[in-house]
């Protein structure tokens, strides 16, 4: 199918300094090498430019923000509209005082390394998966500290190409999620970290990747946790440590462990893991979560919610 970029503008085509992809393949995208093709991918040069983009783009077509995929399934039929994928011109790093400066496409894991090396603690953030827009958005955390704790304002471009600096505050942090909008885009994030010597914190990373080898199917192909715990949760998203319920609990409980459909399996490592053991289709990995969830609520009367997110259209012979 031929796609004249014309079809996505309202008024004349900006000048634009991006890569705007037609029919662009996801799959190579994302951890899990799975899904189908994006209408349209466009990679901004930098702010100004996803700005007049979004700015010139005719308000009816649908907007995904894709980060680097490590925590999602595109579905075998792909994403209509246009996938914004930020790369280079967001993924500066920044320490000043106490405070941390990172752009939405910098990794988690650089972001704590570089933080750490100017002797700032943010060490929570080196063994999450990702990149720093996908952490803000789901509030990721780890031994016990969340994005929640540290964040103090966030960076946004708009649907409308409008550009906002907004508190942390007014975020609307939650167990793995916030409130901002799904269409609009994160480019920057500012933490506060405290001080630390950096022998130490590299220290405790070290330990942290140490522990994380030892437990979680690394080595695998993979989107990290695949259902949230099911535990209680303060309103800013941090978990209560007095509720034992964990998500790989309820499914090794359930007879989950090792379970397989197709190319996908719930891995015998640790079993809120979902792997592509190789040939897996979006389909595989969704069904076989979907059964997960069925068998736990069944066995325990427990609804697993979905950490990974899934989007995008099933291929169409596959049922929804």
């Amino acid at each position: 199918m031929s796609r004249d970029p014309s079809e996505l503008f309202a008024q004349p085509a900006p000048d634009l300094r991006g890569r705007l992809t037609p029919d662009r393949p996801l799959a190579d995208l994302t951890w899990l090498r799975v899904g189908g093709p994006a209408d349209w991918l466009y990679q901004p040069a930098d702010e100004e430019d996803l700005r007049r983009f979004l700015a010139a783009l005719d308000p009816s077509v649908p907007v995904f923000p894709m980060g680097v995929g490590s925590n999602l399934i595109v579905r075998d039929g792909g994403l209509p509209g246009v996938v914004i994928r930020l790369g280079r011109g967001f993924n500066a790093i920044r320490v000043e005082g106490d405070a941390v400066t990172a752009g939405a496409a910098a990794l988690d894991a650089h972001v704590a390394r570089t933080a750490a090396e100017a002797g700032r603690d943010l060490t929570f953030l080196r063994t999450i998966p990702g990149s720093i827009g996908g952490a803000l958005r789901m509030n990721a955390g780890c031994y016990g500290s969340y994005v929640a704790d540290h964040a103090v304002t966030v960076r946004l471009v708009h649907r409308d190409g409008s550009l906002e600096t907004r508190d942390a505050r007014d975020i609307g942090f939650a167990y793995r999620q916030t409130d901002l909008p799904a269409d609009s885009i994160v480019t920057e994030v500012t933490f506060r970290a405290d001080p630390g010597e950096p022998a130490a914190l590299e220290a405790r990373m070290a330990d942290q990747l140490a522990k994380r080898d030892a437990s979680q199917p690394t080595r695998d192909r993979s989107a990290g946790s695949t259902f949230r715990n099911p535990a209680g949760f303060s309103s800013t998203g941090r978990e209560d440590d007095t509720h034992e319920l964990k998500a790989w609990k309820v499914i090794d409980q359930a007879g989950m462990r090792g379970a397989t459909r197709g190319g996908a399996q719930m891995s015998r490592m640790h079993s809120n893991f979902m792997i592509n053991t190789g040939g897996a289709s979006a389909a595989d990995l969704e069904a076989l979560g979907e059964e997960v969830r069925k068998k736990v609520f069944e066995t325990q009367g427990i609804e697993l919610q979905w950490e990974i997110m899934r989007v995008g259209r099933p291929a169409p012979d596959t049922a929804p």
